[in-house]
């Protein structure tokens, strides 16, 4: 099968069958404070100011920031999508490597930076509490469950990290005025909304493909090893 086929096709299917995982609605703002954690890192990179980060309960954000130079505001716009989508490859590659627990720490290490200097807001805030509070539980007691959850939250990052660039870039064809950062750079540069929104998609989709190849072989590799052990103990 095409491995871009596969990779929609499974995208698609998880994204269905995740929707049953009670409270999965709550972890799919890992992707939102991801998304808008880039703008506001890019924007220190780039010497500006970040005034706040907003998350809300519907899985949007914003982020309110400052340029002393018009120019950068355009790396800033960009870093949303490419961050969300670069940090969902980024939990693959981490689980590839059996360092699943170094992707927990990294994502509860940004929550709390978020929470402590940039995030306002009631719903934001107490979702980051109670999301870096959770992840301290599972790493400190939750051995067992650890795997798992570390697989939710990097599927769900991995959901909507394609699924909302896919909405932009949907919103770019069809509402160029409405399509979020796609609009912000279209007004920034001489290209259209429409570049910037295919853009992001194609972009999320290739690191989609990336990181479910990355999955895939460590499945295989722990499937190959269960049964070498097998048949070591029928010898």
């Amino acid at each position: 099968m095409n491995k871009w086929l596969k990779t929609i096709l499974f995208l698609v299917g998880s994204a269905l069958l995740t929707r049953f995982i009670p409270f999965s609605s709550l972890f799919r703002n890992l992707d939102t404070m991801i998304h808008e954690f880039g703008h506001a890192l890019v924007t220190l990179l780039l010497s500006g100011k970040v005034l706040r980060i907003e998350l809300y309960a519907d899985h949007s954000g914003v982020t309110y920031s400052s340029m002393l130079t018009p120019g950068r505001s355009i790396l800033v716009s960009l870093a949303g999508y490419v961050t969300a989508s670069l940090f969902a490859w980024l939990l693959f590659y981490l689980y590839r490597k059996g360092r699943h627990m170094w992707g927990l720490g990294i994502m509860t290490g940004v929550a709390l930076v978020s929470l402590l200097f940039y995030v306002r807001g009631e719903f934001g805030m107490l979702w980051l509490t109670g999301f870096s509070a959770l992840n301290v539980v599972i790493m400190i007691f939750g051995a067992k469950i650890t795997k798992f959850y570390y697989l939710l939250l990097a599927f769900l990052t991995l959901e909507e990290s394609v699924v909302s660039a896919m909405y932009v870039g949907l919103m770019s064809w069809t509402q160029p005025s409405r399509a979020g950062d796609a609009a912000n750079l279209a007004q920034q540069t001489f290209l259209p909304a429409l570049f910037w929104g295919t853009l992001f998609a194609l972009f999320a989709l290739w690191c989609a493909k990336w990181a479910l190849t990355l999955f895939f072989r460590k499945e295989s590799s722990a499937r190959t090893s269960k049964s070498r052990g097998l048949r070591g103990r029928n010898v």
